[in-house]
C-alpha cells in the first residue's frame, strides 16, 4: 500500500469503503477523511527562530535526551486539519439533536450579543462591587425569575452544573438536619432518577438505597412510605423522572417524607418540561437544582461553561451557601461571609470561589425577557406536544413501554422489544447516523431494557419532525425485519463501528509511528 506525502495510508483509519445503500434523508453524513496530527506533521515547522544562545543548564540533569515527539505543521496545515475535524461534529446547529434527559434545544443568537456586551463579557470577578453593579444586577434579576418560577424561599446562582447544584442541596440538607441534632444517614433514590443523584448522596456520606418503579415508570409510593423511618435523610427525586413521565404523587411523596423528618431534594434537570406550568415549590419540594442550558438555553456540554443554580424551601433557605447578591438600600452587595448579627449565619459555606458563571446568567436572562412569563409557559407546553407527537407517531413500530399509560412529558421513550432477534439498540443508532442525525441517548433509564430515549425539545418545527420519525421509522423496519444491511451501519461516516469495549479498557493513548515495510527485492 502507497504512503502519501504526509504519512497517512488508507488502512490506518476505519473509513468506510464506499457503499451506496439510499438513506430515507439523502443525507451522507461526513464523508471528509482527516489523518491524525502526527500522521500529518513532519519535522518542519511554521515559523523560523533563531539558534537560542548557549547558556548553563540549571534542569539538574532533568535535561531532554530524546525527541519530544511533536508533529511539525505549517499554519495551513493546522488550520485545515482542525477546521476538517470540525465538520465531522454534530451541533444543534447542524440538525435536530434527539438526546433524551439533556435537552439539546436551539441557543437563541440575541443570547449570544447581549452576552458580549461591554460590561459583562469583560468584567473580573475582583473588580470593586460598585464598579460592576449591573452584573450583580443582572444575577439579582436571573434568581428572582427562578424563585418566582419555581415557587421557592431562596436561590443560591453559584453551582456550576447540574451535579454541583445536587451536592449543593444535600449539603445544605446535611447541614439543616445537622442544625437539629438529627444524625440521619440513609438517602432515597428512585430507580426513576438521574445517575448522578446516588454519588452525589455517596459523595456527602450518605448510604443509598434504591426505591423501585411502578409498572407505569413512576415511583412506588407505598413501598416509598414502607422505608421511610428515623434513619432517612430525604429523597432525591427527578421530576419529570427519567421515563418522561411527571411523578403524580409527588406532593403525597412530599408529605410522608416531611412526616418522617426528612427533607426533598429534586432534580430539576426535566424542568424545561414543566416551567411556568408547575412551581416544584407548591409541590412541597425543599431543595432544587436548575440547568440553566436545559430550560433557559445557555451553551450546553463539553464540562463546562455551565450553570445549575439551586432554588430553597423556606426551611433550607438559611442553610443555603454563600456568597450571594442582595439588594440593600438600592445598592447590589455580593454577601461573602456570614454574619451572625444580621443574617444567614448558618450557611453550610462555599461552593466556588466567586459568584458563578456569569456569562451563563447573561443568556439566562436574555432568553427569560425576550420569552416573558408567557413564552416560558409555551415553552414547556411545545416541548411536551413535540415529544407526544414523536411517542404517537412511532408507537406502532417501536414498543413504547409506558406508552399505553397514557401521554409522555419532554421525552418519548422506546425500548428493543419486538426487534430481530440479534438485533439491538445499537443497531437503530448507528443506522441514525447514515441518515445524519446524532442518535438518541441509548440504554438509559435502566429501568427499560435496549431504552431509546427521545427529546426533541419545542424548538423543533413539524416538518423537522416528520423528518427524523420517518428515518427512525425506517430504520425500526429494517431492525424488526432483520435487515442484514443495518448491521453495517453506519457506512457514510468518516468511521465505522469501533470496539467500543476494547477502546474504554485499552485506550491507545500514545501514539507510535506504524511499522516501515521493507521494500521487496
Amino acid at each position: 500500500m502507497s504512503i502519501n506525502q504526509s504519512g497517512w495510508r488508507p488502512e490506518m483509519s476505519a473509513a468506510n469503503d464506499g457503499g451506496s445503500a439510499p438513506t430515507f434523508t439523502g443525507n451522507k453524513a461526513l464523508m471528509l477523511e482527516e489523518p491524525l496530527l502526527f500522521e500529518i506533521g513532519g519535522d518542519r515547522t511554521g515559523v523560523d527562530l533563531a539558534e537560542p544562545p548557549k547558556v548553563a543548564s540549571r534542569l539538574g540533569g532533568l535535561e531532554r535526551n530524546r525527541p519530544i515527539g511533536l508533529p511539525g505543521l505549517t499554519e495551513p496545515e493546522t488550520v485545515r486539519h482542525y477546521t476538517r475535524l470540525s465538520r465531522q461534529n454534530y451541533a444543534i446547529d447542524l440538525g435536530l439533536f434527539p438526546l433524551g434527559s439533556c435537552t439539546m434545544k436551539h441557543n437563541p443568537r440575541l443570547n449570544e450579543k447581549i452576552a458580549r456586551l461591554p460590561g459583562f463579557a469583560d468584567i473580573h470577578p475582583l473588580q470593586p462591587q460598585d464598579t460592576v453593579q449591573g452584573a450583580y444586577a443582572l444575577i439579582h434579576l436571573v434568581g428572582e425569575w427562578l424563585v418566582k418560577l419555581t415557587g421557592m424561599k431562596a436561590v443560591a446562582m453559584s453551582p456550576k452544573a447540574g451535579a454541583h447544584g445536587e451536592l449543593c442541596g444535600l449539603l445544605a440538607i446535611r447541614s439543616a438536619l445537622e442544625a437539629r441534632g438529627d444524625a440521619r444517614r440513609v438517602i432515597l433514590v428512585p430507580e426513576s432518577a438521574h445517575g448522578t443523584n446516588p454519588a452525589t448522596a455517596a459523595f456527602c456520606g450518605y448510604a443509598v438505597e434504591d426505591i423501585p418503579a411502578t409498572a407505569e415508570g413512576r415511583v412506588d409510593l407505598e413501598a416509598l412510605k414502607a422505608r421511610l423511618g428515623p434513619d432517612v435523610a430525604g429523597v432525591m427525586i427527578t421530576n419529570p423522572n427519567t421515563c418522561g413521565l411527571f411523578e403524580r404523587d409527588m406532593i403525597a411523596i412530599c408529605e410522608a417524607v416531611h412526616a418522617a423528618g426528612g427533607l426533598v431534594y429534586c432534580d430539576g434537570a426535566n424542568f424545561n418540561a414543566i416551567v411556568g406550568r408547575v412551581r416544584p415549590g407548591d409541590l412541597g419540594i425543599d431543595a432544587m437544582h436548575i440547568n440553566l442550558h436545559k430550560t433557559f438555553s445557555t451553551p450546553h456540554g463539553g464540562g463546562g461553561p455551565g450553570a445549575g443554580p439551586v432554588v430553597f424551601s423556606e426551611a433550607l433557605a438559611p442553610f443555603a451557601p454563600l456568597p450571594f447578591v442582595e439588594k440593600q438600600d438600592g445598592q447590589y452587595l455580593l454577601v461573602e461571609e456570614e454574619n451572625a448579627e444580621e443574617h444567614h449565619a448558618s450557611t453550610f459555606g462555599r461552593m466556588v470561589a466567586f459568584h458563578g458563571q456569569m456569562g451563563m446568567f447573561t443568556r439566562a436572562a436574555s432568553y427569560m425577557l425576550s420569552h416573558g412569563a408567557d413564552g416560558l409557559r409555551q415553552v414547556a407546553e411545545d416541548a411536551v406536544l413535540n415529544a407526544n407527537y414523536v411517542l404517537r407517531s412511532l408507537d406502532d413500530v417501536l414498543d413504547a413501554p409506558f406508552g399505553p399509560s397514557g401521554p409522555c412529558m419532554h421525552e418519548a421513550l422506546f425500548s428493543d422489544e419486538g426487534l430481530a432477534e440479534g438485533f439491538t439498540t445499537l443497531d437503530i443508532a448507528k443506522g441514525l447516523i447514515d441518515e445524519g442525525y446524532h442518535p438518541m441517548t441509548m440504554y438509559f433509564p435502566l429501568v427499560v431494557h435496549g431504552s431509546m430515549l427521545i427529546e426533541p425539545t419545542e424548538t423543533e418545527s413539524k416538518a423537522a419532525l416528520d423528518q427524523f420519525i420517518g428515518a427512525l421509522r425506517s430504520l425500526a423496519e429494517k431492525a424488526k425485519a432483520g435487515d442484514p444491511a443495518l448491521k453495517a451501519a453506519p457506512i457514510h461516516a468518516p468511521r465505522r463501528r469501533l470496539d467500543e469495549t476494547l477502546a474504554a479498557r485499552k485506550p491507545v493513548l500514545v501514539y507510535k509511528d506504524p511499522p516501515v515495510a521493507e521494500a521487496a527485492e
